[in-house]
């Protein structure tokens, strides 16, 4: 393709860009990350302190694909989700189900009593550490696994170098230590980082549209030159790389 093509049709993926709850399939076979290849297994975890009476809350549920998979008692069962587009679809799902559902997005303010909870998880979203102690029971749990600071950084730079970081700071040695001057004990740890690659650059444009609070103020117009240079580098070597950046912890109050 000429440059003239390849202008076109980046655009042309830049406005598909669209996503309901956490749903990737869009760019199956056209990417591939290690996210299932973490040293730890974050359902398991859950699991291992889950028990069948608990009252557990969902924080930044997203479409509710992996509170449902948890298979916990709907009745017990509570989420927020602050995304306009998810929002409506858990409202429908979730909602239908019996599932206690709130749209949220003051973390600071939850629309909870004290002491409701035993246990809170959080996958990739965001909390505050003061209120969750508020709302957990005495020996409750918070559970979450998080997107760190240098998440996908290696492919933010190729297309905005000299870019800030979205979230500089946000790593498990910061984290933990801000739980523990909550009041919590942390009970376990980790943190990894695994490749992502990309094998056509059409499938990098709809992703860094996606991820819009990673590569910030991104568009085929502005990166147009370095989205060139990164069809030249799949070209020869039949992909673009980066890493992801997770970290989990487990906190008891």
């Amino acid at each position: 393709m000429n440059t003239s093509e390849l202008l076109s049709k980046w655009k042309q993926e830049e406005e598909k860009a669209k996503i309901i709850g956490w749903d990737f399939s869009y760019l199956e076979g056209r990417f591939h990350s290690d996210e299932d290849a973490l040293p730890w297994n974050y359902t398991d975890v859950i699991k291992r302190y889950m028990h069948d009476n608990h009252r557990i809350l969902d924080i930044d549920t997203g479409g509710g694909e992996f509170l449902l998979s948890l298979r916990h008692s709907y009745q017990l069962t509570s989420a927020t989700e602050g995304y306009s587009p998810n929002v409506e679809l858990c409202r429908k799902q979730l909602g239908s189900l019996g599932i206690d559902f709130h749209e949220m997005s003051d973390y600071s303010k939850m629309p909870f009593a004290d002491s409701t909870f035993d246990m809170v998880i959080n996958r990739h979203g965001s909390y505050d550490a003061n209120e969750i102690y508020r709302i957990l029971k005495s020996g409750g749990l918070f559970i979450t696994q998080q997107v760190g600071e240098d998440n996908d950084r290696e492919l933010v730079e190729m297309l905005l170098p000299d870019s800030l970081k979205a979230f500089a700071g946000h790593n498990l040695k910061s984290q933990t230590e801000l739980f523990e001057k909550s009041g919590f004990k942390i009970l376990e740890q980790g943190e990894a980082f695994r490749p992502i690659a990309f094998y056509d650059t059409a499938a990098l444009v709809w992703f860094a549209k996606i991820i819009e609070w990673e590569f910030i103020d991104f568009s085929v117009d502005r990166c147009f030159e370095n989205l060139l240079e990164v069809e030249k580098e799949i070209a020869q070597n039949c992909s673009v790389c980066g890493r992801i950046h997770r970290f989990y912890f487990v906190a008891k109050k």
